[in-house]
């Protein structure tokens, strides 16, 4: 019986604009997932019976209720399989810092099963799964940097310079429900071009509100960039800027050098990692 280990990476929104409120509650969004060659660790091994075992506990968070057995019991529901799996996670993500964790255990889970019990559904058909899951978990199925709209669910792959990321995480929990529900967040931005997102650089339409509400948010961004302009291999402007990632807590900024990153990470008071972005996830070069 073969065992399957696969990695979960995250994904950095290098942009968010916010176009308005939808009729269902949810808002049209325009954004940038950048996946990141970093992240949480999954273990699978097949069972014969329809059994579904989870080797780690979220705070807070039932077994019966983690994303990864939900998008296992999802597969088995879709295909009609009756094969199980006994599931080891190794959580390395910080959890509620806006970099899709969760959403990449979920589809990471996907893809290892589809393989595992020969399963044989497309893409497409696990990325509509992963969608009832949550609105990142199709970037991560689909396995591509991709240019986003809709809720983050109509993606076009896209090729971006692949550099260095640090990415830090105060603590701080940030309610991605309070913030879309907030009078004040910024819900009219124009949208925009892929063209102009790398013409003209571009912001977060969630971070002016939650460095408002959370201000160790606002903390850590103002003390990256100040660290990030004594850098020479750091951007000055653009998307080197550091930034909030979706609706935060979590906070990053690009480099040029690996060496650089790991030495602001060193000095941080705050945990974090340094990651390389990536144009295809690593899950899918390790699929057999």
């Amino acid at each position: 019986m073969s065992i399957l280990t696969l990695p979960a990476p995250p994904k950095l929104n290098l942009f968010l604009h916010v176009l308005g409120r939808r009729t269902d509650g949810y808002h049209d969004l325009q954004t940038v997932f950048q996946l990141l060659d970093y992240g949480d660790r999954l273990t699978f091994q097949p069972r014969n019976d329809s059994q579904l075992t989870l080797d780690h506990s979220l705070p807070g968070v039932k077994v019966e209720d983690n994303l990864v057995i939900r998008a296992a019991h999802a597969l088995q529901n879709s295909s009609g399989t009756r094969q199980g799996a006994d599931i080891g996670l190794e959580k390395r993500l910080p959890i509620g810092g806006g970099i899709g964790g969760g959403s990449s255990d979920a589809a990471t889970t996907l893809l290892a099963l589809n393989a595992l019990w020969d399963t044989r559904l497309s893409l497409d058909e696990l990325a509509t799964i992963g969608r009832a899951l949550g609105a990142d978990v199709p970037v991560f199925v689909r396995g591509k940097t991709a240019w986003a709209e809709g809720v983050g669910d109509e993606l076009q792959a896209i090729e971006i310079p692949e550099k260095w990321y640090l990415v830090l995480t105060p603590e701080c929990g940030v309610s991605t429900a309070r913030v879309f529900s907030h009078p004040e967040l910024t819900r009219d931005s124009a949208p925009i071009t892929v063209a102009a997102f790398f013409e003209q650089g571009t912001r977060n339409d969630c971070q002016p509100l939650v460095e408002k509400l959370f201000p160790p948010v606002a903390e850590v961004i103002t003390w990256l960039d100040r660290h990030r302009l004594n850098r020479p291999d750091s951007s000055r402007q653009g998307q080197g800027k550091a930034r909030m990632t979706g609706t935060g807590a979590s906070v990053f900024a690009s480099f040029d050098s690996e060496s650089t990153a790991r030495s602001i990470l060193a000095a941080s008071p705050w945990r974090g990692f340094v990651a390389r972005g990536v144009n295809q996830s690593p899950v899918h070069a390790l699929l057999p």
